[in-house]
């Protein structure tokens, strides 16, 4: 007895196109969602902010055992006004720092805004290989009769500005 297979061939061709409606059911729920959730997050969060008020700054008293470096756009030293070359910059540094206690060792750097980054780094080692216990960087040019006085020059002794008055 031998078996023979039989075929049935199928009364439609094989369907190979896409079914796009549970595809468009899926979108259109996400696109719902989306836009119940939308106005949720772009809600404010309110914040109360303090108010300002104006109020009078006050002169720092002068320390005249100050140390501020200045560096130049073109590169050149400068400690408390005076010029130095970078030769004899630690070693003028080294003596001024001598004269102090450790926790008074700070040294104050005020860098032109196109001074040599390497420079500026070569200043911060220099300061450090003097003794300097801290190192500070002012963001903001020193006045010349704050820096003066720094240095104990007699045209930085001159009465500080009075502080501006308020506005009401």
């Amino acid at each position: 007895m031998a078996k023979t297979r039989k075929f049935v061939k199928p009364a439609t061709p094989p369907n190979s196109d896409i079914n796009v409606t549970p595809l468009v059911d899926v979108v259109l729920v996400l696109l719902i969602i989306f836009m119940v959730v939308t106005p949720l997050l772009e809600k404010d969060i309110e914040v109360r902010i303090p108010e300002t008020e104006d109020v009078p700054v006050e002169q720092m008293p002068q320390d005249n055992n100050q140390l501020i470096v200045k560096l130049d756009a073109n590169g050149t030293y400068s400690i408390n006004t005076d010029p130095v070359s970078p030769e004899e910059y630690v070693g003028k540094l080294k003596r001024m720092l001598a004269a102090k206690t450790k926790e008074d060792r700070i040294v104050f750097f005020v860098a032109d805004d196109k001074a040599n980054y390497g420079k500026l780094v070569a200043a911060f080692d220099g300061a450090k290989q003097a003794g300097a216990f801290v190192l500070g960087m002012a963001t903001e040019d020193i006045p010349a009769a704050a820096a003066g006085a720094a240095a104990g020059d007699p045209a930085g002794d001159a009465a500080p500005a009075p502080a501006p008055a308020p506005t009401p």
